[in-house]
């Protein structure tokens, strides 16, 4: 990713880099192509054989489609067991990076939820569409990202319902759940989700995923220390951010090294 201010940071957790650089068409063009092969690849990656030596995924929590709201750092912890981690993307989909993290998830058999911008899904519907063929699930994370505080309150629920148009028009279905930008929540917002029952999802830790100068060592440590101070529950990290897309590998290999088990989340079918 290109250098750039280092942006605000979410509560208890500087997070939230994307991946926003302009490039010229052709070049897009050959990224979503590149995109959809490596996404190919890790679909005969799932297939493979998912034994001991994979980090795999434990098991599968399917919620209801409410307006609960999860997440240690502001709201109730999910019925996690201690050891067991929830696997968790944001501001992608990323035609550059979320190819490298499906791949990776693939490699090791591991299922994630991927909170997802409405600009994003409007640019990248298939590879969103080839996230969730993957296995994984998905939710929306905003439209254009915006600090929310900062926007009128008309203003903060057109966002909502642009984000919103652009899932059911890639997924068919409507979103069962959100996750703040910059986790910065706001009345109007948990108003309008709890009343169409979307979940509010946010974290029990994060690994600080948004500078660009981010090395595999740097990534996996910073894992570390969130797990031995947590022991477990909702991880934070960004499919758009190219150091997380690299250091996906090393990531899953401290997860299973330490002995962590992974928790699918999924949400029931729309009514």
């Amino acid at each position: 990713m290109a250098s750039r201010p280092a942006r605000p940071r979410h509560i208890a957790d500087p997070a939230g880099g994307r991946a926003d650089r302009a490039y010229p068409y052709w070049r897009q063009q050959r990224m979503r192509c590149i995109a959809l092969i490596l996404a190919a690849c890790a679909a005969s990656a799932n297939a493979a054989d998912c034994g001991p030596d994979k980090l795999g995924t434990e098991r599968t929590i399917i919620l209801k489609r409410e307006g609960a709201q999860y997440g240690a750092q502001q709201h109730t912890a999910l019925p996690l067991k201690k050891g067991e981690v929830v696997l968790t993307f944001d501001d992608g989909p990323s035609a550059e990076n979320t190819p490298l993290v499906l791949k990776a998830l693939a490699d090791q058999c591991a299922r994630a939820t991927f909170f997802m911008l409405g600009q994003g899904l409007r640019k990248d519907p298939e590879l969103a569409r080839e996230t969730v063929r993957e296995g994984h699930s998905a939710g929306i994370h905003s439209d254009t990202h915006p600090h929310m505080a900062a926007l009128t309150p008309a203003q903060q629920l057109d966002d909502l319902a642009q984000s919103r148009a652009a899932y059911k028009a890639t997924f068919g279905a409507e979103t069962p759940a959100y996750r703040f930008p910059y986790l910065e929540e706001t009345p109007t917002l948990l108003d309008a989700l709890k009343r169409d029952n979307i979940t509010v999802a946010s974290i029990d830790m994060g690994i600080n995923d948004w500078i660009p100068e981010d090395t595999n060592e740097v990534l996996a440590g910073r894992l570390t220390a969130s797990l031995d101070k947590t022991g477990g529950g909702i991880i934070l990290m960004h499919d758009a951010n190219g150091p997380t897309a690299k250091a996906m590998p090393t990531l899953l290999k401290v997860l299973k090294d330490k002995g962590y088990k992974i928790v699918h989340l999924e949400w029931e079918a729309a009514k």
